[in-house]
């Protein structure tokens, strides 16, 4: 049997034939280690330690199998309380990953270009806790302590290789920080504290980056006496993306072991908020860093190894419902008073999280879900905060709006509802009946209070009010209408304005119903201002060139809807037309129809321009839309009124459509008449299907579809005599 000496000289042999090669990848300049250099490591370390794993076990290189070993008996889980999570992320064996390669790397090369580059790779692979880094700590320090003069600084040609040792270092000792918690002391083993290890390397002439790095590994060294100092690089830095993203993967170590202090929460706040601010989208893996950063900052606790995982990505999942539940449960907690009295400090930080939370929470909002019952207690949260503004001895209170508009903002993040402005047309909203109108008063004097000097927490009561179907008591509608029709002004940005024109349109109905409102002050309110309001929020403002892009230009589909399905609404009642004449929707509605934007809003277009009569009409609009622009438009009407007739007040209409059909179909083309049949004939379908399903609307029902019936006929005879026509003409 050969010995263990001559099968380590073998396997040594192979490994140095390779090695020649990987030596000539790694000549000249240090950047990143190539494929060729990746697929060397692998093809000869996976032999060395899967061929002599118990050759290598028995050897002073102090590497432990995680499969042949326990785990420390410090890895058991962090907290046992009910926010305690464990993630189901694969466990790896050591044998299967590079960093015992790169630690036999550091441990044994004596080529400087090749320990820099193995050095390099320490903070992008998985260091497993039970795998033992104690002597590659002293061999980093003594690499870094290569680079420095007599003076104590770092030579200037040497600044690369000091900052790969000190990422390097700071890396593995914020791992054995982890590892030995509760229990950790000195780790660096040398003479001097470990704390005063890095901060003599921190006062010498390195970058910001370094420095943040240093600072924020000596928060983690056994406690010392407050340094003034040390917060500095906490606060100001200007990082690269790798060192932020080291950051986002490193700081929850300090509130695990109880050492996340303001500064290291303001730089855990900072950090997030710049690489989910970024302008490239986020990987998975920076997302899942960020969410368990943030939940451990508001008390979520993670079992050990898993927050030593470099790529958390398999976990996003698991990750973002804790999130969002343990934050909920930590705001729903506030009783109103001041946060800085918390005990914990955990009510704190969330409150501090909450102006980043949103940003944490957008890319991973397929991971949960908010049922609208937390959505309410997320709002009262917001009452709360209002109230408190509102009681406040100040005339207004101005600093509670910051927390406001983030509470407001996290409130709609939570129930996904993009604050996107671009996406305020396709935003899902979820409606909430449970609640009488009173619960939302609160909103309705909120907006009346901010919207003329915040346009940004207005914006949001707006979206939240839409999606409580803009519901108040009778006692504060006089108070909302207005503050939508201000909201609605020119002068107001693009977003404000049209979130207000979906809040109206949400109560287009009562509106509809002007001689309902017994309040004359009211009603002649809504009637001389509402109107040329609505106009408002969908032109463009005062002095702004029309264009047909951005957010307000002059046909948008979705948004011309809303206007449409609105100023169709109030067209029911005649008290309006006045006012919708006199205030250009006539002249608004004509220039859709000159710009062809007929199709999908044709049948609200034909209802309002048939329901106010012509002599309403301003001298520019009449006689404006030609006779084929009208049987354009009425046609098309045909064609949507399928999909719109199950509304009462469209169904109502139908009468008046015929009417109109029957009065341009004289210009109508053979094949045109063809398909107003098929559409007609789908509509009597739908009729006759709800009668037989008792779902009819009584004799209101019933004349509806005897006109619809008739209209056919019309249509039929029409065609016939076309037809007839055109063989005469044939033959």
């Amino acid at each position: 049997m050969m010995s263990a000496h001559g099968v380590l000289q073998r396997l040594f042999g192979t490994v140095r034939s390779r090695w020649t090669r990987l030596s000539e990848a790694l000549r000249g300049p240090i950047r990143a280690i190539g494929a060729f250099a990746w697929r060397s490591l692998q093809q000869s370390f996976t032999a060395l330690h899967n061929g002599l794993r118990s050759l290598v076990l028995r050897s002073s290189r102090k590497v432990v199998d995680s499969e042949g070993q326990p785990l420390d008996q410090n890895l058991d889980t962090l907290a046992e309380n009910e926010c305690t999570l464990a993630l189901y992320l694969p466990d790896i064996p050591t044998a299967g990953l590079e960093a015992p390669s790169i630690k036999w790397l550091l441990e044994t090369s004596t080529d400087p270009e090749v320990f820099l580059t193995a050095a390099s790779l320490v903070p992008h692979v998985d260091w497993p806790l039970d795998l033992d880094v104690s002597d590659m700590l002293p061999q980093l320090l003594y690499n870094f302590a290569s680079c420095v003069d007599i003076q104590r600084q770092i030579v200037p040609s040497l600044k690369d290789k000091a900052s790969v040792c000190i990422m390097a270092l700071s890396h593995l000792y914020c791992g054995r920080v982890l590892q030995a918690h509760p229990n950790h002391g000195e780790i660096l083993g040398q003479r001097e504290r470990d704390y005063n290890v890095f901060r003599e390397m921190r006062w010498m002439n390195l970058g910001t980056a370094d420095k943040t790095v240093l600072s924020t590994t000596m928060n983690l060294c056994p406690p010392i006496d407050d340094d003034p100092a040390c917060s500095i690089y906490l606060r100001r830095f200007e990082d690269p993306i790798s060192v932020l993203e080291w950051l986002s993967h490193s700081l929850p170590y300090h509130f695990v072991i109880g050492r996340g202090n303001e500064g290291v929460e303001e730089l855990a706040i900072a950090v997030i908020s710049r690489l989910l601010s970024s302008p490239s989208t986020p990987s998975n893996q920076i997302v899942a860093n960020c969410i368990l950063l943030a939940g451990v900052m508001i008390g979520v606790r993670f079992d050990k190894k898993d927050i030593a995982r470099i790529d958390k990505s398999a976990a996003l999942p698991e990750l973002a419902q804790p999130l969002v539940t343990q934050f909920q449960k930590v705001l729903w907690a506030w009783d109103g008073g001041d946060v800085d009295t918390d005990s914990t400090g955990v009510t704190r930080q969330a409150w501090k999280l909450l102006d980043v939370i949103c940003r944490i929470l957008e890319p991973a909002r397929a991971y949960y879900y908010t049922p609208p019952s937390q959505t309410m207690q997320n709002l009262d949260v917001c009452r709360k905060i209002y109230s408190q503004a509102r009681s406040s001895e100040r005339s207004y209170p101005w600093e509670f709006l910051g927390d406001l508009q983030n509470a407001l903002h996290f409130t709609l993040t939570a129930a996904h509802i993009s604050c996107d402005p671009a996406r305020l047309w396709y935003a899902r909203f979820w409606q909430d009946d449970s609640h009488p109108p009173e619960d939302f008063d609160w909103l309705v004097d909120c907006l009346y209070y901010i919207h003329p000097h915040n346009q940004e927490p207005a914006y949001d009561i707006l979206l939240l009010l839409h999606g409580l179907g803009a519901r108040c008591s009778p006692t504060k509608q006089h108070m909302f209408i207005g503050s939508l029709i201000a909201c609605m002004g020119g002068w107001m940005p693009n977003s404000l304005r049209h979130a207000a024109l979906r809040a109206v349109h949400s109560v287009r109905k009562e509106m509809a119903l002007i001689h309902a409102i017994d309040d004359a002050s009211f009603r002649d309110m809504v009637l001389t201002e509402l109107s040329p309001a609505i106009l408002t929020a969908v032109c463009p403002g005062p002095g702004a060139t029309p264009t047909d892009d951005g957010s307000d230009r002059i046909f948008d589909r979705r948004r011309d809807a809303c206007y449409l399905e609105l100023v169709f609404a109030l067209a029911r009642n005649s008290d309006w037309h006045s006012h919708l004449s006199g205030d250009h929707h006539i002249d608004q509605c004509i220039s859709m129809i000159a710009g062809h934007r007929l199709i999908p809003h044709a049948f609200y277009l034909a209802g309002i321009l048939l329901r106010i009569a012509p002599e309403q009409w301003s001298p520019t609009s009449l006689d404006s839309i030609t006779e084929q622009q009208w049987w354009y438009m009425l046609s098309s009407a045909w064609m949507n009124a399928y999909d719109t007739i199950d509304d009462i007040h469209c169904f109502e209409f139908l009468p008046d459509l015929v009417q109109g059909t029957k009065r341009y179909m004289r210009v109508a083309e053979t094949f045109e008449l063809q398909m107003l049949i098929r559409y007609v004939d789908d509509i009597v379908e739908k009729l006759e299907r709800r009668d037989s399903e008792q779902e009819g609307r009584g004799e209101q029902g019933q004349g509806v579809a005897v006109a619809v019936k008739e209209l056919r006929t019309v249509v039929s005879d029409m065609l016939e005599r076309m037809v007839k026509s055109d063989e005469v003409v044939s033959t």
